[in-house]
């Protein structure tokens, strides 16, 4: 082969190549995503759809690639595959439990459930994972370390039921933290209430919902509970974000519904900065 042929051969290989071999350093360099699994299905909800729109928003908004573990049983007994196997969180960094299972309440199932955030997995929380895996009567104080403190310990709050679905008055309490530094307060649509049975020392609300029914006697009740909070769980301190609010499809796929869920897992898995903004390379990914 002529010299001068192999050397311009050569010069044209290596201009082509050096470009790909300094993307592909660049990915090795990137932070890697969020690994989030999403456990749903059960009573009372349209979880067919939530769970798409829930994975959808999170991975538009941050640096998060979302696996679901799903079931289309409608009772309050969905058959969930990670139930019996206290390792089904492996290789996350996150779980986001958005189910209901309200009479899953064999403590050896609900243990099982709870292991990866007793041994410092995080947790995110929404709407009725909060009413989920009851063990004993749900409006019952606590008794810290026994069964049916199991699950409500973990949340940092008790809560045992909710009255008739009516707009839902969001106040932000503590402004500063970081998960709703710089968000406003709203109204949602007509949403389930969930209410506050004893929130634990461990907690610290962020946001109170005001909902007013009338009464069968034409008087109007008030509500006001914590709907949003944070919880530092066992030994481990793990960190876990809960929200009630979430009932019906038009909330969960609101944009301050959604923004507000995403910095919760941003939290959650140390991602998101004192201003409340996620961390370098955990943001909205950009094409």
């Amino acid at each position: 082969m002529n010299k001068h042929l192999w050397f311009r051969g050569l010069v044209i290989s290596t201009v082509i190549l050096l470009p790909a071999l300094a993307v592909l350093a660049a990915d090795e360099d990137a932070p890697k995503p969020i690994r989030a699994l999403l456990v749903t299905g059960g009573c009372c909800h349209d979880y067919a759809n939530q769970k798409g729109i829930l994975k959808k928003g999170l991975e538009e908004r941050a640096n998060i690639v979302v696996d679901i573990i799903y079931s289309d049983d409608t009772s309050t007994h969905p058959p969930l595959t990670i139930y019996g196997n206290a390792d089904y969180a492996s290789g996350y960094d996150l779980v986001i439990h958005d189910e209901c299972s309200a009479d899953v309440n064999d403590p050896k199932v609900v243990e099982a459930v709870l292991k990866p955030h007793r041994d410092g997995l995080p947790g995110v929380n929404l709407h009725c994972a909060m009413h989920s895996y009851r063990i004993g009567d749900p409006h019952d104080p606590v008794a810290l370390g026994t069964p049916h403190g199991y699950w409500f310990e973990y949340l940092g709050l008790q809560s045992s039921q909710h009255d008739a679905q009516e707009p839902i008055a969001i106040t932000f309490t503590d402004k500063e933290n970081p998960i709703v530094k710089g968000m406003s307060d709203w109204t949602t649509i007509h949403e389930e209430h969930y209410n506050n049975v004893h929130v634990f020392d461990t907690a610290h609300p962020l946001a109170h919902g005001v909902q007013k029914l009338k009464r069968r006697d034409g008087e109007t009740k008030t509500n006001d509970f914590v709907v949003v909070w944070t919880n530092e769980y066992g030994d481990k301190k793990t960190r876990v974000f809960s929200t009630t609010i979430g009932h019906n499809n038009e909330t969960v796929s609101d944009p301050r519904y959604l923004d507000l869920v995403t910095r919760g897992v941003l939290w959650a898995t140390g991602h998101l900065t004192d201003d409340g903004t996620p961390a370098a390379g955990y943001g909205a990914k950009t094409q």
